[in-house]
């Protein structure tokens, strides 16, 4: 690994007015970092019960009562275990399954797990990561990809990574109250130049990614390398006038901000993707009004009576703002999938799982595609009731 392609950026000094606030500005100080609570011993029980797992499923493991005893003489004797590497992929991959969210499960088992639960260095993660992207991205045909980096121990909170996703569009308002970019990004945003970091008046700016080597550090922050962050520059198949709209995505969604819980040892930074289904982007990350907001305008470039919602020009607007990004995908030749077709392989997922004897947990309202639900067989049907306790699991940071 290259560390040398990551630049780091060394934080504004304390005290210091940030270089990109007006001069009159008062210098706003960097927010501290939300409270960590030290790390618990781990729960003995979670940890037997997920080594029996791991055995359980995946034959020719050994005797379980063997590794059971390892882990209960580690516990009591430092507070927590490490798992074996098999045993961390297995893990990974299993939080993936339990995902109740995320319709994309059927691949898994697939996942690829990268073991760098040695690298605890800001600058070691920040490279890490921009590594994870090229490595996800894979040229277009994007692979589900996790690294996980050190866990949290008894006293010793592990780092985190500060950014809800490894890639995300900065956005901040104007003096003048105008968005540009992605108000979501708002708050990383601000962060970010109180930092240092220079932002441009660019409504698709990569925002630098941010890591806490320790709770109480300030962040230090990597501009992404070149060729770490594939976008697709979007356009419509009939339309000629979408491209000189300038939008465009990126290819790897890659969350960062959820702590992956593996017999109760919490990893919390362990960055994972699979790929985009296109309504992520065209129905939510671009259409929402809290967002992007470009139903109107798309609506108006496509010249719709506005007047009345009984036009239904959001609706009309909405489709082909997802043909557009379908489209433009697999014209680049980056790895989307469409609700209709992701939504069977839902299906496909469920019995699969149920020949296994396994539940299903779904949480209905993200499993139903947010363009055309009820055209898709996921919306006609119940699924298993979410069960926060099950593990291993992808569960949100507290701090």
């Amino acid at each position: 690994m290259v560390f040398s392609l990551i630049r780091r950026r060394p934080a504004v000094p304390a005290g210091a007015a940030c270089p990109y606030q007006a001069a009159a500005a008062a210098p706003v100080p960097v927010p501290p970092s939300p409270a960590v609570r030290e790390p618990d011993r781990v729960d003995r029980r979670r940890a037997e019960e997920f080594v029996r797992q791991f055995h359980d499923e995946c034959p020719g493991s050994g005797d379980p009562e063997g590794r059971v005893r390892e882990v209960r003489a580690e516990i009591a004797r430092t507070g927590t275990y490490e798992h074996t590497p098999e045993e961390l992929a297995f893990g990974a991959r299993v939080a993936w399954r339990n995902a109740a969210r995320c319709i994309g499960r059927l691949y898994w088992s697939s996942l690829v797990v990268r073991d760098l639960r040695g690298v605890s260095s800001a600058d070691g993660i920040a490279a890490a990561c921009a590594e994870h992207l090229r490595v996800a991205g894979n040229g277009g045909r994007i692979r589900p990809v996790l690294t996980v980096f050190a866990p949290d121990r008894p006293g010793r909170p592990a780092p985190r990574i500060v950014n809800d996703q490894l890639v995300r569009y900065a956005g901040h308002r104007t003096p003048s109250g105008r968005w540009v970019g992605d108000p979501r990004a708002a708050a990383v945003t601000s962060l970010a130049r109180e930092l240092g970091w220079k932002r441009e008046e660019e409504p698709f700016q990569v925002l630098p990614l941010m890591v806490r080597e320790r709770p109480d550090a300030r962040p230090e922050w990597y501009e992404l390398p070149d060729g770490a962050v594939r976008e697709v520059a979007l356009r419509h198949p009939e339309h000629a006038w979408f491209a000189g709209l300038g939008l465009r995505w990126y290819a790897v969604p890659a969350i960062s901000d959820m702590v992956l819980e593996i017999g109760g040892v919490r990893y919390p930074a362990a960055p994972f993707n699979g790929w985009y289904m296109g309504t992520e982007i065209g129905a939510r990350n671009l259409a929402d009004g809290d967002r992007y907001d470009l139903l109107p305008l798309v609506a108006e470039k496509l010249g719709l009576d506005r007047s009345s919602e009984r036009t239904l020009w959001r609706d009309r607007a909405l489709v082909e703002l997802n043909v557009a990004v379908l489209h433009s995908f697999q014209e680049d030749g980056v790895t989307m999938a469409d609700h209709h077709t992701e939504s069977e392989r839902f299906l496909k997922h469920i019995a699969r799982e149920r020949r296994h004897g396994r539940p299903v947990p779904a949480d209905w309202s993200w499993i139903v595609p947010p363009l055309s639900g009820a055209a898709t067989p996921v919306f006609h049907r119940y699924y298993d009731p979410v069960d926060p306790s099950l593990r291993p699991a992808f569960v949100p940071r507290q701090g």
